[in-house]
């Protein structure tokens, strides 16, 4: 397997994780240079030199390990190993880094059918089950990620949790008009009664982070309200629909049964884990 920046890896076995889901470590490496960044580079980089081909129609993700596989996609067609892609962003700032990399983009009004989606996650259970939203673009992310045939995951290991919730909020797209009516009926569900503080992001829809004082705005206009648990979500798969069925909510933020591999790097190595 070829890897354009091999000089800072040094490969060797590994064992997996998370032990219980089929997993497979095609490979695991001995990373040198461990710093955050430098492991949302090799994370980014392998999912698209893994499993991006030429003629392929790609989704792109949004956020920090996502913007490294938008880079990956415009150096391999500005170089030529990559041909005929088209790539549909799942933000407005993804759309402009593609554009500034010259990477031909279309929309799911003309592309209903992707061959393959690259996108970062908040937070990774064992089940491979997905917390995203964070940046804000949750729905823009779910809805083209779900029309990938394969959509692959990129972390570092700080990103693996034994359980959704505690360690990042879960996130969900409300419409403006009455929206704390909208988190209360979030509230009183009955996966979330008790459970969780609804809370409204305020400031940059772009973090969970309260940077302001007004509502946090999403790219469609809408509001963002983070779900802060204390304690691990126990079946996040129905909690997703309970909040999916209230009114006023447009989207949330957990990926359920979605995820086809997960590509995660940490010090000891990178490894792939696949969905059963």
């Amino acid at each position: 397997m070829r890897i354009s920046f091999a000089s800072t890896l040094l490969l060797a076995s590994t064992a997996s994780a998370f032990t219980h889901i089929h997993s497979r470590p095609t490979f695991s490496t001995r990373i040198m240079a461990t710093s955050q960044e430098e492991l949302k580079k090799l994370v980014g980089y392998k999912a698209v030199d893994d499993y991006v081909k030429s003629g392929m129609v790609v989704g792109l993700g949004t956020g920090s390990t996502a913007y490294y596989a938008v880079e990956r996609v415009g150096e391999k067609l500005k170089s030529g190993e990559l041909k005929d892609i088209l790539a549909i962003p799942t933000s407005v700032r993804t759309k402009e880094q593609a554009e500034s990399l010259g990477i031909p983009l279309v929309t799911l009004d003309t592309h209903s059918k992707l061959d393959v989606a690259i996108d970062g996650a908040d937070e990774v259970d064992p089940e491979l089950n997905l917390t995203k939203g964070g940046g804000g673009a949750l729905f823009r992310e779910k809805i083209v990620e779900v029309c990938a045939d394969k959509f692959i995951v990129i972390v570092d290991e700080s990103k693996l949790c034994d359980g959704l919730g505690p360690g990042f909020p879960i996130p969900v797209e409300i419409v403006p008009f009455c929206h704390e009516h909208t988190m209360r009926m979030i509230g009183d569900l009955p996966s979330c009664k008790g459970k969780c503080k609804p809370v409204l992001r305020l400031g940059s829809a772009a973090n969970n982070k309260a940077d302001g004082d007004e509502p946090a705005v999403t790219d469609n206009g809408n509001y963002i309200v983070d779900l802060h648990f204390e304690e691990p979500i126990k079946d996040p798969m129905t909690m997703g629909k309970e909040i999916k069925n209230v009114v006023g909510v447009v989207e949330h933020g957990l990926f359920c049964g979605m995820s086809t591999a997960v590509i995660i790097a940490g010090s000891d190595g990178i490894s792939v884990k696949e969905a059963k």
